[in-house]
């Protein structure tokens, strides 16, 4: 009996011990991330006002910046590096919550500088047109629901389409969550959106790939992979799932590339495209294996919470004050401040009217949970 026990023992004793969660991956706010934020934000602003030909500048964007508007043609990819952030920061932020406590988190931070950004912009293209087309009214109370996208609804403002991928992505994630999030399950998840999302490409099925994102699901699932590195370690199958995302996302970033360049009215080399993604992917790492943890600088954090209503702010708006500017500045004058401007009004947004509104949103989702969980107890 005693010799069965002592080899049990030994048995247990050689089993490897699961790495536990280090300390510092609880809910807290990563500097670099923020400033990672940032650089994404103003890479999409800078592509707006200086490469995208909009028809803002009284010539094409290519004459304004005869320098500028090369590098800034890559702008568009800031918005790859929001995708591989939000898929970083919404697997930590929803450790631990419920199905209910995430779908409150997001619709706390998503929609009330959304509310703002549509409204003030859709005043904007009423009072100045021209550059923008004049919203419906109806196509307005639409935009408000941030279901213009699958409604096949005129956007407020073109940067929205991507708020519905980022819809997608919670909507599918509160799958795990509603599970209870753990390492295999998140894990687990990636694998199979992965497969999934490569099985739609075969299929042609619309309803499989407005569902399954099979453009844009490597960024997402990569980000959760560096979140669970950051919060357990590295291995071998983690660094797996962000090399498969990575060689997969070159290819459908090449076609990125290629409807962006409409907008642009030129080619562009994809060399720099690609070595964007792959600082992209290295500064993640760098995140995910701790490397950045001594950033602290306090000023990330505030442009952090701005990237968001910049982000909404600043394109049709832009370029009302760009068309109605240029002649009376330099475009070397015009962009900076204009940026400047910018970063100013979603200060004063995120200040005076997002965290404001947020509070009372937090308060009202938290009140019908809780209202949810009480019928759900007299059934």
């Amino acid at each position: 009996m005693q010799s069965s026990v002592t080899v049990q023992q030994r048995q247990q004793e050689q089993r490897p011990v699961p790495a536990p969660a280090r300390p510092a991956a609880a809910k807290e706010r990563l500097a670099a991330l923020d400033g990672l934020r940032l650089l994404a934000a103003l890479m999409v602003v800078l592509y707006h006002y200086m490469a995208f030909n909009a028809g803002a500048w009284s010539k094409p964007v290519a004459q304004i910046f005869t320098i500028g508007s090369w590098p800034a043609s890559y702008g568009w990819a800031g918005v790859e590096l929001f995708f591989l952030i939000s898929g970083f920061v919404i697997c930590m932020s929803a450790w631990g919550r419920t199905v209910g406590e995430f779908a409150s988190s997001r619709v706390t931070r998503l929609y009330p500088a959304y509310w703002f950004a549509v409204i003030a912009t859709a005043l904007v293209s009423v009072i100045w047109p021209g550059i923008n087309n004049v919203p419906k009214l109806g196509d307005i109370t639409v935009n408000l629901t941030m279901l213009h996208e699958p409604l096949k609804v005129t956007p407020v403002d073109g940067v929205y389409w991507t708020l519905w991928v980022e819809l997608k992505f919670y909507l599918l994630f509160a799958l795990v969550v509603w599970k209870g999030l753990t390492y295999r399950r998140a894990l687990g998840f990636c694998v199979v959106w992965g497969l999934a999302a490569a099985f739609a490409t075969t299929v042609n099925v619309p309803v499989l790939d407005a569902l399954l994102l099979p453009d844009d699901c490597w960024y997402f699932i990569a980000g959760i992979a560096f979140y669970l590195m950051y919060r357990y370690g590295p291995n071998l199958v983690l660094w797996l799932v962000v090399a498969s995302c990575y060689l997969i996302s070159q290819h459908f970033l090449m076609q990125a590339q290629t409807h962006a360049e409409k907008y642009i009215g030129r080619n562009v080399p994809e060399w720099p495209t690609t070595m964007l993604l792959t600082l992209f992917f290295l500064a993640m790492a760098a995140v995910a294996l701790g490397w950045t943890r001594r950033i602290r600088w306090g000023w990330l954090s505030t442009a952090g919470v701005l990237t968001y209503p910049l982000y909404l702010l600043h394109e049709r708006i832009g370029w009302v004050v760009i068309q109605h500017t240029e002649p009376y500045l330099s475009q070397y004058v015009l962009v900076p401040a204009l940026i400047a401007a910018m970063l100013g009004a979603a200060w004063l947004l995120h200040r005076f009217w997002e965290r404001p509104l947020a509070r009372l949103v937090k308060r009202g989702m938290n009140r019908a949970l809780a209202d949810m969980r009480t019928a759900r107890e007299r059934i």
